[in-house]
């Protein structure tokens, strides 16, 4: 049987996707990133695609760490932007975290009714491939996208994971898909540094994210599903 693999973008695309497909949703700055370092250090992550999905579910839970951005502002009552960098400096991984981003956590929440639904980014996009090979035949990768742009550290990210599983044999599904991966698959690490997230983090002081990205490429092993509403670690 013929395997495939899809690049798209924004969270209305998962509608084409629901019937056979693994989602991988990809929000390199920064929801994703954050969501793979908090599990990758033990603490439990509740993403949510409104604050007022949020609000409820933090009552549920045990002194919930509140972590994320609408519109680049923290929500009044938040501990943290969506920031990885900060969150790895944090110690109480005990509490559990409930993660909310103006586009990476919707995509996340649209894409449950497809077959399976992963979290990656740059920290993790080969644990991703070689989790999809064993499990998916049918794969998309699913970029964030912010006010409307497919931005350049999604299309990376999404490209590498693409590229390494027609590596696998899957087949490109769509000239998009090819394109992608053609323009990315041999770009250095800091290849999308000219993007517009990147001169949002510049203009807000907000580059210690960005180190953070760049320092931490393909460092951990494992893919992150997203299940009853909690992203959890799986062993690649």
């Amino acid at each position: 049987m013929e395997r495939t693999v899809v690049i798209d973008c924004f969270p209305e695309s998962l509608t084409r996707y629901r019937d056979g497909y693994a989602a991988v949703v990809v929000d390199v700055i920064r929801a994703t990133t954050t969501a793979v370092t908090g599990v990758a250090m033990g603490r439990r992550c509740f993403p949510t695609p409104s604050l007022e999905a949020a609000l409820p579910l933090a009552a549920r839970l045990d002194n919930p760490l509140l972590v994320g951005e609408l519109g680049g502002n923290m929500p009044y009552g938040f501990d943290s932007t969506n920031s990885p960098a900060a969150l790895a400096r944090r110690s109480d991984i005990s509490r559990p975290m409930i993660l909310l981003s103006t586009s990476g956590t919707k995509v996340l929440h649209e894409a449950r009714q497809c077959a399976a639904v992963y979290a990656a980014c740059l920290r993790n996009y080969a644990a991703q491939v070689r989790f999809l090979e064993a499990r998916h035949p049918n794969v998309a990768v699913i970029g964030a996208g912010t006010r409307r742009e497919f931005r350049e550290e999604d299309q990376m990210c999404s490209a590498w994971i693409a590229e390494g599983l027609m590596n696998a044999g899957y087949v490109p599904r769509g000239e998009q898909t090819a394109r992608l991966v053609e323009r990315w698959k041999n770009a250095p690490v800091d290849a999308f540094c000219s993007s517009k997230s990147v001169e949002y983090l510049t203009n807000t002081g907000q580059l210690t994210d960005l180190d953070f990205i760049l320092a931490h490429i393909d460092d951990v092993s494992a893919a992150f599903t997203l299940k009853d509403g909690e992203i959890i670690g799986v062993p690649a």
